[in-house]
């Protein structure tokens, strides 16, 4: 019996780089599969933030919720746009970043010796910030997987307006921020 192929439609998500789809896909992967381009993590046509930060979120979470990100991989096709809107999204995942870890105790913080996020100036420093962000909302099992959705939501409308840098959080994201603030 012949190997069934592999496609869009039939991986499956898991963690790390993948060498084809047979070996399964990250939810870059994936997007590069749907944008018809040469499998690969960093497709061209998404932004290196939203992939930087869909990267490390998709091996942070469990297999269960990894599932959940098939959307995402559709959702961020189109996304590269030029350096202003990509520092605009890089600040938005900094200053999330930043909320998160000051919600921690402060002897967590303390123990974690994590300084407080700067905005990546590097292609290093980018990863760097995303696995931190990433692990940051792994961290809350309660809500964090919707954050990390609605920021994501968040990082694609900052690319979809002419002014980036007041772009304001759509209202998935409010509710969750608000509700994050008063639990």
């Amino acid at each position: 019996m012949s190997q069934p192929v592999v496609s869009h439609q039939t991986v499956r998500l898991s963690r790390g780089k993948h060498q084809s789809p047979d070996a399964g896909a990250c939810v870059m992967e994936l997007a590069s599969m749907l944008a018809g381009e040469p499998f690969s993590d960093r497709p061209q046509t998404a932004c290196p933030v939203i992939g930087a930060f869909l990267r490390s979120y998709n091996d942070a979470v469990d297999d269960e919720r990894r599932q959940g990100l098939y959307r995402c991989a559709s959702a961020v096709i189109g996304t590269r746009a030029t350096p202003e809107i990509e520092r605009a999204r890089m600040e938005r995942c900094v200053e999330t970043l930043a909320e998160l870890e000051a919600r921690r105790p402060r002897l967590r913080r303390w123990l974690s010796r994590s300084s407080t996020p700067a905005l990546p100036l590097s292609s290093i420093a980018l990863e760097r910030m995303a696995v931190r962000l990433a692990r940051a909302m792994q961290r809350d099992r309660d809500g964090g997987h919707d954050r990390a959705m609605a920021l994501l939501d968040q990082l694609i409308a900052i690319g979809a307006r002419d002014d980036a840098a007041t772009v304001p959080a759509l209202p998935a994201a409010r509710a969750v921020w608000r509700a994050a603030a008063h639990a």
